[in-house]
């Protein structure tokens, strides 16, 4: 496992930001969704798992971020995407509740997984539970899913766990480029002690959006990482916007055939209204696409200045 206590995970969504962080200084690791970075490929550069760590070569620390069932682009078991993870990863979230509403089923699984894992790569750590957007977790249910994976894995499997979800009511918002929900520092301390009830270190998820004072409460709780991932993708999205001139019309066409943004928007929202708008929701979504590369300046070293800018912020929070 790394040295350094790394503070923040950062979403892979581009080469640039891939390259941004690795040059810079500082405690960050890559945390690449099934869908971003996938031993059959992804959106993200059109890398497969293996491809990517060897791009990284070792200069940051690799999570997978919601590995397992259905969290890929086709709804598998997601056993053959642990199978390479386990080769090429340092730590893996083990995220089946997506699939599994009822806590005993998701937990059953979540044992499943580990020890599959664990059968391939003894020294892989994990990350055990979920974001409040997929299952809410309470107090509770959090200290029951901790006790659960102690008694049913071997002590030397349940010391790899390295870190627990844990919820404070935030999510995302792509569409408004905004955190959401009503922030519960309680809820989220509480959740932080029975982390170290159990040894285990505290990470958040949806980290986006967030202001110095917002980090600096969070960590001056107990919470030991944050994850962050679409805000650094919208980054270099404006980057773009405020290079691209008459391209504009085609990277909107770009993002709109994509169909990314419609997640993220209500009925009443009129593409043709708001193209912007729209790029600035889904644009990371296509970096990869060859039409894109066929209009995307040549502005490299600027979005990776922004990019550094954003870590210098992180890291002073």
């Amino acid at each position: 496992m790394f040295q350094k206590e790394i503070k923040y995970f950062i979403g892979p969504m581009s080469k640039n930001i891939v390259d941004a962080i690795v040059e810079f200084d500082g405690d960050f690791g890559f945390i690449p969704s099934r869908r971003q970075v996938d031993y059959n490929g992804g959106y993200v550069n059109d890398w497969s798992t293996d491809k990517f760590a060897k791009y990284v070569n070792g200069r940051a620390p690799i999570q997978r971020d919601h590995g397992g069932i259905g969290q890929g682009y086709k709804d598998d078991d997601g056993y053959e995407s642990f199978l390479h993870d386990s080769r090429h990863f340092n730590i893996i979230h083990v995220d089946p509740w997506k699939h599994y509403d009822i806590l005993i089923k998701g937990l059953e699984e979540t044992v499943r997984n580990i020890k599959f894992i664990h059968s391939n790569n003894s020294d892989m750590k994990f990350e055990v539970g979920t974001e409040e957007a997929i299952k809410r977790f309470n107090s509770k249910q959090m200290e029951l899913m901790l006790r659960y994976l102690e008694e049913k894995l071997e002590p030397k499997i349940f010391e790899n766990i390295e870190y627990t979800v844990v919820q404070s009511g935030v999510g995302l918002d792509l569409g408004k480029q905004s955190n959401t929900g009503t922030y519960n520092p309680d809820r989220l301390e509480e959740m932080i002690h029975i982390c170290r009830k159990f040894g285990k270190k505290s990470k958040e998820h949806n980290g986006d959006y967030l202001s110095t004072k917002e980090y600096k409460d969070r960590f001056d709780l107990g919470l030991d990482a944050i994850n962050i991932a679409p805000e650094f993708g919208q980054l270099e999205t404006l980057c773009y916007l405020d290079e691209m001139g008459d391209n504009i019309e085609d990277y909107y066409q770009i993002c709109y055939d994509s169909k990314r943004w419609e997640k993220w928007v209500g009925k009443d929202f009129v593409p043709e209204d708001n193209k912007r708008e729209l790029i600035k929701i889904c644009g990371h979504y296509v970096f990869s696409n060859k039409q894109f590369l066929n209009i995307k300046p040549n502005i490299d070293s600027k979005i990776k200045k922004v990019i550094k800018d954003k870590l210098v912020h992180l890291s002073n929070a």
